[in-house]
């Protein structure tokens, strides 16, 4: 059957993949449950499509999959040892006060070692780290925050682990390569493009480091963290008169009631050389208490009124009245893309109930700040919540899924990090890992035998445990990869890579073979800063080696540049995770993205095709 002159397998694998970039760019659903989705809609439409059940849960038992999954441990077992908390401790001991240095250092650390080890928990470690060492130095954490991520995602092109576009790409690889055995395809060996990577990561640290300096905007100004969200208007002390109704009474209750009838908070309580959180245990309140409350001014002084409460006018409140080392902490925490409170108002969280946490502004991705009507806020990914708790509660968020926490201070993590030294499971953490990659880059097992094999010693040795293993995958990622995994294999099967390759050489037909492949690389990013790295890699790289077969072109070289082109999503915060980790706390908005990303996607796109060239060259291989 024949629809617009085409099979009608192609058409309907042509419509799936509009609507899957169309659910990818509305994130009317999540990616991962997308990626389920296309699963089903392929085997239903088996007969046309050519997928039958078996190849549609494929993605589940490819190599590429598993891979990625093992990787997710090793990387949480290294992470569990702290030592790269003690690189970062480190840079703030050689950095402090110097924007140079510290750019310096956050760009040269973290690239290395996100071609090792999966970049989130890198980010997520440095974040704040770097924005209290900004705080330090007088420099706006904007200034240094996008660096970090993109320094993370240019370490990922170093090694075949470093990001999971490059698994995916080099199983890929293999299949095209055995259904095209005359093309010179093979899988990635562990170190294979090294060389390609260390040119791309000093050129972007480079640019990073001048150019792009330059670009990066200062969205928050340099200061404490009640400062840089501009909350001190919505807070205030006020005094508890020994006539006022609150006198005996128990401080949650009065939390309760004042917060659901006037969104008002109470913080914390001063009692003489005593301060206590509010919300802790059943303390009740007494008469000259110094209250710390949240609220706008209009609803405070409606609370004093009926409360027959004094407002401090002279006593301001910043971090260090809202930051006591004894019995209070502020933190600021990031929504994670795969946090279960996603779509969940704060009220719904029961922040306050469960933890002894208090919200104290909200950024959103795209540097909103919202100070009033918390409650009935809903959380969306990338939202920077400014939180009052408990040095426990912090230290519990901070091991949580649903938070990342991404501000403690500098002084307590160095004076920390000193006492506590190396983990006793750093020496058989790095031993497995460096025997992972010494296994896979020597050919003595495949790549993902290596990593499974690693996993099975993390936890034999006491690394990790079996919970804490399952809890380091982004199951998230392994479903997305899954899902879109057949997708590819649906365009192979009906001929739909063929028929764009057929396009695509039609249009380019006089160009240089350079060009061509330059155009892929642009295209491959483009497409990766919408409907993720992954997936761009699943759809084009059948595309880029059919044409380059049709060219008469080094297949190899064209599968290099989709690659490259997957891990370099700079242009927008949705485009890779760790650029969304740093939308909130730095305050950006998605221009800016675009502003710092494109001259580095363009320059990269230059640095890398003609790279390639160099390296391995255009011409199939005799």
């Amino acid at each position: 059957m024949v629809v617009f002159g085409l099979p009608t397998g192609t058409v309907l694998v042509f419509a799936l993949i509009l609507v899957t970039v169309a659910l990818f760019v509305s994130e009317l659903l999540p990616p991962d449950i997308v990626a389920i989705g296309i699963i089903v809609a392929l085997v239903v439409l088996g007969p046309w499509t050519g997928i039958s059940p078996e190849e549609g849960l494929s993605g589940f038992s490819n190599a590429a999959t598993v891979t990625i999954l093992a990787m997710y441990v090793l990387s949480q077992g290294i992470q569990e040892t702290g030592i790269v908390r003690r690189l970062g401790v480190e840079v703030a001991r050689v950095t402090r006060g110097s924007e140079s240095r510290l750019l310096t250092a956050v760009v040269g650390l973290t690239g290395p070692i996100a071609g090792v080890i999966n970049n989130t928990p890198v980010v997520a470690v440095f974040i704040p780290m770097v924005t209290d060492l900004a705080d330090d130095a007088g420099i706006s954490p904007s200034k240094l925050l996008l660096p970090l991520s993109y320094a993370s995602m240019l370490g990922g092109t170093l090694t075949l682990i470093g990001t999971a576009t490059n698994l995916v790409a080099s199983d890929l690889a293999v299949q095209l390569g055995r259904e095209n055995p005359g093309l010179g395809l093979h899988g990635f060996s562990m170190f294979e493009f090294t060389k390609l990577g260390a040119v791309v990561l000093v050129v972007g640290g480079i640019y990073l480091l001048t150019v792009g300096r330059l670009l990066t905007p200062a969205r928050i100004p340099p200061g404490d963290r009640t400062a840089r969200f501009e909350v001190e208007p919505f807070l205030a002390r006020v005094l508890v008169t020994q006539r006022s109704p609150l006198v005996g009474t128990v401080a949650n209750d009065v939390i309760e009631d004042a917060h659901r009838d006037l969104d008002v908070d109470i913080l914390d309580v001063v009692r003489g050389d005593q301060h206590f959180i509010a919300t802790e245990g059943d303390r009740t309140i007494e008469g000259r208490d110094i209250l710390t409350v949240r609220g706008s001014p209009e609803t405070i002084q409606q609370f004093c009124d009926l409360a027959d409460l004094r407002i401090l006018p002279r006593a301001s409140v910043t971090d260090a009245e809202l930051d006591n080392p004894e019995r209070a902490t502020l933190v600021e925490l990031v929504v994670p893309s795969r946090s279960s409170l996603v779509g969940e108002t704060i009220s719904g969280t029961r922040l306050r109930e469960r933890y002894d946490a208090t919200v104290l502004a909200v950024r959103r991705a795209g540097g909103d700040l919202v100070r009033e009507g918390l409650g009935g806020l809903e959380l969306a990914e990338g939202d920077a919540l400014l939180v009052q708790t408990t040095d426990e509660t912090a230290d519990y968020l901070g091991e949580n899924d649903d938070f990342l926490v991404t501000s403690e201070m500098a002084e307590e993590l160095l004076q920390r990090e000193r006492e506590r030294g190396l983990s006793p499971t750093t020496v058989p953490a790095l031993a497995i890992v460096f025997g992972v990659i010494a296994l896979a880059a020597a050919g003595l097992v495949p790549i993902v035998i290596a990593a499974l094999g690693g996993v099975v010693a993390m936890v034999a040795t006491g690394v990790l445990s079996p919970s804490d293993a399952y809890d380091a995958v982004n199951w998230n990622v392994v479903f997305l990869l899954a899902g879109v995994i057949p997708l590819g294999l649906a365009m192979q099967e009906t001929g739909g890579a063929a028929l764009l390759a057929q396009v695509v050489v039609g249009g380019a037909e006089n160009l240089p073979v350079l060009v061509v492949l330059a155009l892929f690389y642009l295209l491959t990013g483009l497409l990766a800063n919408v409907i993720t790295p992954v997936a761009s890699v699943v759809l084009l790289l059948p595309i880029a080696v059919d044409t380059a077969a049709r060219i008469d072109a080094n297949a190899f070289a064209f599968v290099l540049g989709v690659t490259f082109a997957a891990s370099t999503a700079f242009m927008t915060p949705v485009g890779y995770q760790t650029n969304l980790m740093v939308y909130g706390p730095g305050g950006y908005r998605f221009t800016d993205y675009v502003r710092v990303g494109a001259p580095l996607q363009l320059l990269l796109t230059v640095v890398t095709t003609v790279g390639i060239w160099f390296f391995w060259g255009l011409t199939p291989p005799v």
